[in-house]
């Protein structure tokens, strides 16, 4: 055999083997313990290769995709007052984090295109204040084209004080959060409101290790509601908008609720696990809410899927359910996502999961899967 041919061989041999490894036959089970959907065929046309920073996953790959700071020069912080200058700076595009820093007055990135912030290993942006105005780590408002990744978002635990969460995205476009883990946040760990679209948030990691505060002006005394996408039921600007996707992220210990709670937006959930056992519900449908969820893995909690007043379609497909109480089933036919995306056997989400999600990246690998 030529040299031609061989190689001819080999790359067929490459395209069968990977459409085996991706293609999911799980069939359903009668199991009191674990409950598997009927599942559709998992997808072989690849996006997110490790290394090839153009081929982002999900949303944040449409719309011209999301490139971030790119190539450009780094900027390395070490300080507060490093990254606070380095964040308020359009010239600035790429900011590098090491150590943990105290974020002492949360940041503000505003009306800014391009920008990559990512954490060497450990890199950690830490808060200690519960107050209703000065909680919270970054609000990045009216952006488009970021990347934040590697990064640790740590606060001081749920206070329901109507205070803010450890990050939030506020009318942005083309976001990819990536291998990111936030924790311990006031009022929520990060929501996405407020016309937001084009999003992806990729092997990120949620939870709570310190225990709620009780007695905040908001009334509730375990606020531990991890992730909110929009703000109320009037915030009628974001019809036809908050498509994001929820890719191999963890929903881990501690969470209570909102895993996420979605309004109006096209959101997918695929190939994600959760596993609080403190939970009241996982996924919300709320008002007009289209959620597509698919291949995700739920342990040991309850409502796995809450199908609130007013939404528009759920559709759940191929996930698994052990040891759940409450509501593991969809109703309607929810949208079609217009990308392909590299899919898990759900057989496989949990180690893949548990194993990757978080800030477990040395510093600013592009490519996930």
């Amino acid at each position: 055999m030529n040299f031609k041919s061989k190689c001819s061989a080999l790359l067929m041999a490459l395209m069968i083997g990977l459409t085996g490894c991706n293609t999911e036959e799980m069939a359903s089970t009668a199991n009191a313990e674990t409950t598997v959907e009927t599942t559709v065929p998992t997808t072989t046309d690849f996006t997110a290769k490790v290394g090839n920073c153009a081929q982002v996953p999900g949303w944040a790959s449409q719309n011209g995709g999301t490139l971030g700071g790119g190539t450009s020069a780094e900027t390395t912080v070490t300080t507060y007052a490093q990254l606070k200058s380095a964040i308020e700076s359009s010239s600035v595009k790429v900011i590098k984090v090491t150590g943990t820093i105290t974020v002492t007055t949360r940041l503000s990135l505003q009306d800014q295109t391009g920008k990559t912030i990512y954490g060497t290993s450990g890199a950690k942006l830490v808060s200690t204040n519960q107050t209703k105005d000065g909680s919270g780590i970054i609000n990045i408002k009216r952006c488009k084209n970021l990347i934040i990744r590697n990064l640790i978002f740590e606060g001081p635990g749920a206070y329901d004080t109507d205070g803010w969460d450890n990050a939030i995205l506020d009318d942005c476009q083309n976001v990819w959060v990536d291998h990111c883990e936030f924790r311990d946040g006031v009022d929520g760990n990060f929501d996405i409101k407020n016309k937001s679209d084009y999003i992806t948030v990729s092997y990120c990691k949620f939870g709570y290790l310190k225990p709620p505060k009780a007695g905040g002006s908001g009334g509730s005394d375990d606020h531990r509601y991890s992730n909110l996408i929009g703000s109320s039921d009037g915030a009628t600007a974001d019809r036809g908008k908050l498509r994001i996707t929820f890719a191999r992220c963890w929903w881990a210990p501690g969470c209570k609720e909102r895993m996420p709670r979605v309004r109006f937006g096209k959101v997918h959930l695929i190939n994600n696990y959760f596993n609080s056992t403190v939970s009241n519900k996982c996924i919300a449908a709320g008002f007009e809410a289209d959620i597509k969820v698919e291949n995700n893995v739920f342990e040991g909690v309850k409502t796995p899927i809450d199908l609130m007043t007013g939404f528009t379609a759920v559709t759940a497909v191929g996930n698994v359910f052990t040891n759940t109480s409450g509501n593991t089933a969809g109703s309607k036919t929810a949208f079609t996502p217009p990308y392909t995306i590299v899919t898990l056997a759900a057989s496989a989400v949990k180690a893949d999961v548990t194993g990757g999600a978080g800030a477990t990246f040395s510093g600013n690998t592009c490519g996930s899967f």
